[in-house]
């Protein structure tokens, strides 16, 4: 019978056909040990000269790193290994024979695996990079499936910028210009109007000129819109979601976190509620801290939100930025017109910032000077701000950067490890 490796709990003591790849291999002079890869997980095969033919232990010591096979074997319990299964080899059918794999078991620069990343995705920590990450997209969707949101795809070509900044892919749309998305936020609030409670899951462009471990140039956002919500209860949805995805990770990534190294411990303590501090707050911390390059109206950097992080076992939000750092968009607060209604979250561990987000201006006249004080094109912006002119209501969104948030769940050190193909400052190959 074919079967998978991560059927293999269900064949103990029987003999199976599995279609996989050696990723590496050892032997001794009666035995031969093959680690097997299939895609859907990793299993060692044990080949005993004594107990198969000559010719299928003379395979089993000659084949080559990455070479495809049919391998047949009797599944065994074996407490010793991670995965708690083995496979007794009784032949092997080589499907095609892999010659001079580039990448070995011994050390290589990350400019040579990124180079040839294509091959790199099939290692054990990529592999287990890459089930971590499925695993938070399937959580997502469960999440806000679970809870009445419908799903929601914004476009990627956008005529105009949904935060009013320059740092954008600029592309021709036969005779007018266009941008690659950097947000579908503005098209989800519209969406909110029709569905009330929409989230989008795409991927976003930012030509940011950064080459820092927190950074990609193309990555891919979750976008929740609700109407009839208020910042409060955004922040709610918000800590509740990050809590669900950390939680269905331990509880179905156990195998991948263990690949990783990564100290579950720290993972076990992230649920809602998370602390909150304000802006005005996070400012006096870092002073009393000796950060004497921040005042009252700077944005925060790396080393800021790794300083707040620190004094915090769970995410913290950071709320009430100046409203001068901040978006057209944002509800200003309702006792202060110099701080608007928004908040990050940022990480523990130095992960920096995985969600923004506020409540959006749902008055039609405020909204109108917003665009018109940020110097905006009234015009590209006339539908977003018919929203606010036809039956407005207070709504709340947030974005919630995947990547990150894989890197900060999975332990990895940079972000070009949590996507499959990173597109970096300066790279745009494989």
């Amino acid at each position: 019978m074919k079967i998978t490796i991560s059927e293999v709990n269900k064949y103990v003591g029987e003999e199976v056909i599995i279609g996989a790849w050696l990723a590496n291999k050892r032997s001794s002079g009666k035995i031969a040990f093959l680690q097997l890869r299939d895609g859907t997980g990793f299993i060692q095969g044990v080949v005993v000269k004594a107990e198969v033919d000559e010719e299928v232990f003379q395979k089993a010591k000659s084949i080559t790193q990455e070479t495809s096979l049919y391998v047949t074997g009797v599944v065994r319990e074996d407490e010793r290994s991670p995965f708690g299964y083995e496979l007794t080899v009784t032949n092997i059918d080589v499907i095609h024979e892999s010659v001079d794999y580039p990448i070995t078991p011994k050390e290589h620069g990350t400019e040579f695996l990124m180079d040839h990343r294509h091959l790199w995705l099939r290692s054990k920590r990529q592999h287990a990079v890459m089930k971590i990450r499925n695993e938070i997209i399937r959580a997502t969707y469960e999440f806000f499936n679970d809870r009445g949101f419908a799903k929601v795809d914004p476009p990627i070509l956008t005529g105009s910028a949904p935060e009013g900044t320059t740092e954008l892919f600029a592309t021709k749309y036969f005779d007018e210009d266009a941008y690659l998305s950097q947000s579908g936020q503005l098209y989800m609030e519209a969406a909110a109007m029709a569905l009330g409670k929409v989230f989008s899951f795409g991927p976003t462009f930012r030509a940011e000129k950064s080459k820092t471990r927190r950074h990609l140039i193309e990555f891919w956002m979750i976008e929740p819109e609700m109407a009839f919500t208020e910042h409060e209860e955004s922040l709610k949805v918000q800590e509740e979601y990050v809590s669900h995805i950390v939680q269905s990770a331990l509880k179905n990534c156990q195998l991948e976190l263990t690949t990783l190294g990564r100290d579950v411990s720290k993972l076990e303590n992230i649920k809602a509620p998370f602390p909150r501090i304000s802006y005005d707050e996070a400012i006096e911390f870092l002073l009393e801290k000796g950060f004497d390059d921040i005042k009252w109206g700077d944005d925060f950097g790396a080393p800021h939100e790794t300083a707040i992080a620190e004094s915090y076992d769970k995410p913290v939000f950071i709320t009430n930025y100046p409203k001068g750092i901040k978006p057209f968009y944002m509800q200003p607060a309702p006792d202060r017109d110099d701080v608007v209604l928004c908040a990050d979250l940022i990480a523990p561990e130095g992960y920096g910032e995985i969600i923004g987000g506020s409540e959006r201006i749902h008055d039609y006249n405020l909204m109108k000077q917003q665009i018109e004080a940020h110097g905006l094109n009234s015009g590209a912006y006339e539908w977003y701000l018919e929203l606010s002119k036809y039956g407005s209501v207070p709504h709340s969104g947030f974005g919630l950067g995947l990547e990150r948030t894989v890197a900060w769940i999975s332990g990895v050190e940079h972000v070009r490890e949590t996507i499959p193909f990173p597109r970096l400052l300066n790279r745009l190959y494989p």
